[in-house]
């Protein structure tokens, strides 16, 4: 196993998954339903200040340099692209989307798994991205689409360097396994949100691909 294979692999696994994740209806889940511009600033935020605090934690206490160091670079990312989405969002007070694959992501405590859960997240992360882009080009908005996209593209750039770090703390097969059931269950915990929240706004998610 490397990176490269992992990489390809997992993304082969959770294709269906992935696509629905990065589809207009998971940002209609994402919103409540409420597709403006506001509304999809506010969702996105709130996952990005999720991740910042998430990721700065895992980064404090981390031995490994090169997972502290991605961990550190994914917060910083997190923080900055808050600021982009929604400047003045307060997770004390708005109301946005809970993420429940953060609950997930708090339970890891291995370098390994923490990395691989990284890598989960940014993939979900940077397919959401995507459809926010189009959200936007779609709402005749292009300094906002910039905007996003620049976030898709750091998103992107983090993707890489955690394949990079994986290569770096996994030591066999068992540790890539573990890094790949980190990576899956955050998936699997993002899907399953977009399935629940959209069956409770009375829309069918097996017909939205």
């Amino acid at each position: 196993m490397d990176a490269d294979v992992f990489s390809d692999e997992f993304r082969a696994d959770n294709e269906t998954p992935l696509s629905r994740l990065g589809s207009s209806k998971s940002l209609y889940a994402l919103t409540g339903g409420e597709m403006d511009a506001g509304a999809v600033r506010t969702a996105v935020a709130a996952e990005f200040a999720l991740a910042g605090r998430a990721f700065e934690s895992w980064s404090a206490d981390e031995a490994n340099g090169d997972a502290a160091a991605l961990f550190g670079d994914v917060a910083e990312d997190a923080r900055g692209h808050r600021e982009v989405a929604d400047a003045d969002f307060d997770p004390e007070t708005d109301d946005a989307h809970e993420y429940p694959e953060y609950d997930t992501l708090a339970g890891l405590t291995d370098t390994v798994e923490r990395v691989g859960g990284a890598y989960g997240r940014l993939v979900v992360s940077h397919a959401r991205a995507e459809q926010t882009v189009g959200f936007f080009v779609g709402d005749a908005d292009p300094a906002s689409s910039n905007d996003f996209r620049a976030i898709r593209d750091d998103l992107a750039e983090r993707l890489a360097d955690a394949l990079d770090v994986l290569a770096e703390v996994c030591d066999g097969a068992d540790d890539w396994a573990a890094a790949r059931d980190a990576a899956d269950a955050v998936v699997d915990d993002a899907y399953d949100d977009y399935v629940a929240t959209l069956e409770s706004m009375g829309v069918k998610p097996k017909n939205v691909c």
